[in-house]
C-alpha cells in the first residue's frame, strides 16, 4: 500500500438509509485499525424519566411514541410488563391477535428496511429512487408489501403510526372478524410477495465476514418469537426474562449518547433478525424451511449482510402468520380482561424488527408507575456493530477509497439500527495515518 494511500482520509457527510442521528470514525495508523466509534450524538429524549408517575395504563400509548417504524414493540412489551406487575396472564384469543399486530409490524418495517434502505447497496444505487429508474415493478410491489402491513396495524391498532388501540390486558376495541377476512386476499399476495424477496435477497453478492457472534434472542417451543419466551443464546444462555439484568448491563461510553449494552463476562452480542433466525430455525413455518434450502440459506449464518435474507424470510413468517390467524382465530367477547392496581414489579420483552426490546416497571399501590427501564435493540448492537467494522476495515484496508467507505456504510446498514425514530444521517469519517 503506498504512503498516499495509507494518509488517505475517507469522509461521507450524510447517510440517509438509516433512522436517526450518528456517525462514524475509523483511525488507521500505520496499517492498523486503532479505533473505531459508532458515535450516537442524537439528544435523548428522557422517556424513562417522565413514564414516572402516570397511570400504568398510559405506558403503551407512551412508550408506542418512542419509534414511528416499531411502535408495536414498545407497546408490546410495556403492556406485558405492566400485566407481569398486575398478575395479569393474556392467553388465547388475544395473545393471537397480539401476534397478529405484530405481524403487521415485522411486515412493513422488514419491506422498508430491505428495499428502500439495504437493497440499494447491493444492486449499485445510491438510493431507491435511482433504484426505481431500473426496477420500478420491484419498488411498486415493495410499496404494495409495506402497505399490507401498514394496514394489518391499522386494522388492530386504530392507525399504522404511534397504533392506540393496543391496552394493557388486551385492546380497546377489536373490529369484527369480517374486518379481518377482508385482508386475507391482499396477505395471500404479500405471501408471495415475500417468496420473490427472499429469492431476490438470496442471491446477492455478499461482501465477506463472518465473525463468532453471541447471538441473543426469545426462544419459544412451539411459535417463532414475537411476544414470549425465553431469552437464549448460542453461548448458553438460557433465562428468564426478569433474569436479564443477572447477566447483561448497560455501559455509558464517552462517544454515545446511547448506552452500550453487554452481557456480563462476555461482551458485545448480537440481537435481530439474524439472531432469531440462528436460534429459532426448527419454530418457522414449512414454507420458509423448504425455501431457506432451496436458496441454500441454512444456520449456522455467521455473515451479517446476509441479514437481509433473515429479514426476508421473517416477512414471508409474519405474512402466513397472519394469515393462520385470521383463519382460525375465535375471536373474545370481551377486547381485555380486567385491571386492579397494585404494587408490583414487571417485565416485558418482545422481539421488535430489530431484536429484543426489554422494559421493567415498578408500580405503587394505585398502580402509578415509580421506576420505568427500557433497553432496545439498536443500543445492544451498538458494540457489535463498533467490532463488524474493525474486523471488516482490517480485512478490506486495501479496498479503493470510495469501496471500502461505502461498505461501511453498509456495514452498518446491516442492523437497521434505529437511532431515533426518523431518518437523518450517518456521517463517516476514516482516517488513515
Amino acid at each position: 500500500m503506498s504512503s498516499a494511500k495509507k494518509n488517505q482520509t475517507i469522509k461521507v457527510d450524510y447517510l440517509a438509509r438509516v433512522e436517526g442521528e450518528g456517525s462514524l470514525y475509523i483511525k488507521i495508523r500505520n496499517d492498523k485499525v486503532t479505533d473505531v466509534k459508532f458515535k450516537i450524538f442524537e439528544p435523548p429524549r428522557f422517556f424513562e424519566a417522565f413514564l414516572r408517575g402516570r397511570q400504568y395504563h398510559e405506558a403503551p400509548d407512551i412508550t408506542a411514541r418512542i419509534c414511528g417504524i416499531c411502535p408495536i414493540a414498545y407497546q408490546m412489551s410495556s403492556a406485558l410488563a405492566m400485566e407481569d406487575a398486575l398478575g395479569v396472564s393474556i392467553d388465547g384469543p388475544i395473545r393471537e391477535l397480539r401476534r397478529f399486530i405484530y405481524c403487521g409490524e415485522w411486515i412493513q418495517s422488514h419491506a422498508l428496511h430491505i428495499y428502500m434502505l439495504h437493497a440499494p447497496d447491493f444492486l449499485g444505487y445510491q438510493s431507491v429512487i435511482h433504484m426505481a429508474e431500473d426496477h420500478p415493478e420491484t419498488v411498486q410491489n415493495a410499496l404494495q408489501l409495506k402497505k399490507i402491513g401498514n394496514e394489518i396495524m391499522t386494522l388492530i391498532g386504530g392507525r399504522d403510526i404511534h397504533p392506540i388501540n393496543v391496552a394493557v390486558g388486551g385492546f380497546y376495541h377489536i373490529p369484527p372478524k369480517k374486518a379481518f377476512a377482508e385482508l386475507a386476499e391482499r396477505l395471500k399476495w404479500a405471501r408471495d410477495a415475500s417468496i420473490e424477496t427472499v429469492k431476490l435477497t438470496a442471491a446477492f453478492e455478499f461482501p465477506k465476514l463472518e465473525r463468532d457472534y453471541e447471538f441473543v434472542a426469545l426462544h419459544h417451543p412451539d411459535k417463532y418469537p414475537f411476544n414470549e419466551g425465553r431469552l437464549i443464546s448460542n453461548k448458553g444462555l438460557d433465562i428468564a426474562i426478569n433474569e436479564y439484568e443477572d447477566h447483561f448491563e448497560e455501559i455509558h461510553v464517552e462517544h454515545s449518547n446511547a448506552l452500550q449494552s453487554t452481557r456480563k463476562g462476555h461482551g458485545a452480542y448480537h440481537v435481530g433478525p439474524l439472531a432469531r433466525f440462528n436460534l429459532n430455525f426448527d419454530q418457522l413455518s414449512d414454507t420458509c424451511k423448504n425455501l431457506c434450502k432451496e436458496v441454500g440459506f441454512m444456520p449456522p449464518v455467521l455473515n451479517p449482510f446476509k441479514s437481509i435474507i433473515a429479514r426476508s424470510i421473517e416477512t414471508l413468517y409474519a405474512c402466513e402468520e397472519a394469515l393462520r390467524i385470521i383463519e382460525t382465530v375465535e375471536f373474545p367477547k370481551e377486547s381485555r380482561v380486567k385491571i386492579t392496581p397494585r404494587k408490583g414489579v414487571g417485565y416485558g420483552c418482545t422481539e421488535a424488527p430489530r431484536g429484543i426490546c426489554w422494559h421493567k416497571y415498578t408500580l405503587d399501590d394505585e398502580g402509578l408507575i415509580q421506576f420505568a427501564k427500557i433497553v432496545p435493540p439498536t443500543a445492544q448492537n451498538q458494540k457489535t456493530i463498533e467490532e463488524d467494522l474493525h474486523d471488516f476495515v482490517v480485512d478490506h484496508k486495501d479496498l479503493p477509497k470510495d469501496q471500502l467507505t461505502w461498505q461501511c456504510e453498509q456495514a452498518v446498514r446491516n442492523y437497521d439500527p434505529c437511532i431515533s425514530c426518523a431518518t437523518h444521517f450517518l456521517k463517516v469519517e476514516i482516517d488513515k495515518e
